[in-house]
């Protein structure tokens, strides 16, 4: 017999049931499992006490010692309450996700979709050490429910954000299923209303969420109202441009009736003058759109700057002078290089030396 162990998060609801059919155990199992996975926080089989101790060592056979597949690593914690997890796959590498909260009390898991980016942003740190591979839909739902288990109880997460290393739509194969597991009832029952899912701005995997028709917000990377600067700071830009861009993300809007949020993250001297601005808001239709203004995270192998503040509020009020609903994303997390634009998938990892 294989000493592999079986991902329990890999396995839809359906082939869980099946398999567990398979060695024996009675049809109510299943749920009762689930339940103590994702309602009562407990990933060890051990600790699941009202199933038979033969059953508990069976599952472990099977799957191992918890439901969890990969190794948590490190976790850290800043003083505004943000925690970052570091997970290692059995296959050696890493990735970083994060829990942020705030004064509203919302409880928000940051996520990761791959090893590593190979977007090539300028100004982040996600793909200082390039692409290795796609996140699976068990290890994107292993890294929830693992942020799930941060919190004390009653407390669960209320958001999800698809903002970590990685480019979300070019994984959503893996992505959608993990959500959808996420959002369930009898998952973790987050709001389908309150995801995000972020993109580069990759105008086929904007129209590949746009005809799945899911409820989720769209979050769009834009840093630039022309494309000369976007090319200097994203240069996956040169495939598209930023037209293409904007008309699938209207394209979302017309579908879903989603707003869409434009993220801009402001670098001192290259994209944060009053002119950016004033090209910012003649860009975006002023009835679809939200701007999202983060100020530059510093990454210390990189050259960028964070704008002071008086530069950033004066965007900011250009902007809102032009009609343009304008937010200001404050910084959480900077002390532990969990902002962002600062997680890692490499940060002391075996298979990245």
């Amino acid at each position: 017999m294989s000493d592999k162990k079986l991902s329990f998060f890999d396995l839809t609801k359906d082939d869980f049931r099946e398999i567990l059919s398979q060695h024996g155990f009675p049809g109510f199992r299943s749920a009762q499992i689930r339940r103590w996975v994702f309602s009562r926080k407990t990933p060890s089989f051990r600790e699941m006490t009202d199933i038979s101790k033969s059953d508990r060592a069976k599952l472990t056979g099977l799957f191992g010692e918890s439901v969890f597949s990969g190794r948590q690593v490190t976790e850290t914690a800043s003083d505004d309450g943000t925690k970052k997890i570091l997970i290692e796959w059995p296959d050696g590498h890493r990735v970083e996700a994060v829990l942020l909260r705030d004064e509203r009390d919302h409880r928000t898991g940051c996520i990761s979709t791959q090893v590593g980016c190979a977007m090539g942003c300028k100004f982040c740190a996600s793909g200082l050490d390039g692409f290795v591979r796609n996140l699976s839909r068990g290890e994107i739902l292993e890294q929830i429910v693992r942020l799930n288990t941060l919190l004390p109880e009653p407390h669960r997460l209320t958001h999800l954000v698809i903002m970590g290393t990685g480019e979300p739509t070019l994984n959503l194969d893996a992505l959608l299923p993990a959500l959808a597991e996420a959002t369930s009832p009898d998952g973790l029952d987050i709001g389908n209303r309150r995801v995000t899912i972020s993109t580069v701005g990759i105008p086929g995997g904007i129209d590949k969420m746009t005809a799945a028709d899911l409820p989720y917000k769209l979050a769009v990377s834009l840093h630039a109202a022309d494309d000369a600067t976007r090319s200097q700071i994203i240069p996956q830009n040169r495939f598209f441009g930023i037209r293409p861009i904007l008309a699938a993300a209207e394209r979302y809007f017309r579908k879903t009736g989603r707003r869409v949020t434009f993220e801009y993250i402001l670098i001192a001297g290259v994209n944060d003058s009053a002119a950016d601005a004033r090209r910012l808001a003649e860009l975006l239709n002023r009835k679809t759109a939200i701007v999202n203004i983060i100020p530059y995270n510093p990454v210390p192998e990189l050259p960028w700057e964070t704008p002071s503040a008086r530069a950033t509020l004066a965007f900011v009020h250009t902007l809102e002078e032009a009609g343009v609903q304008v937010k200001v994303r404050f910084r959480k997390g900077d002390g532990i290089n969990a902002a962002c634009g600062q997680l890692r998938r490499s940060y002391r990892s075996p298979a990245a030396e």
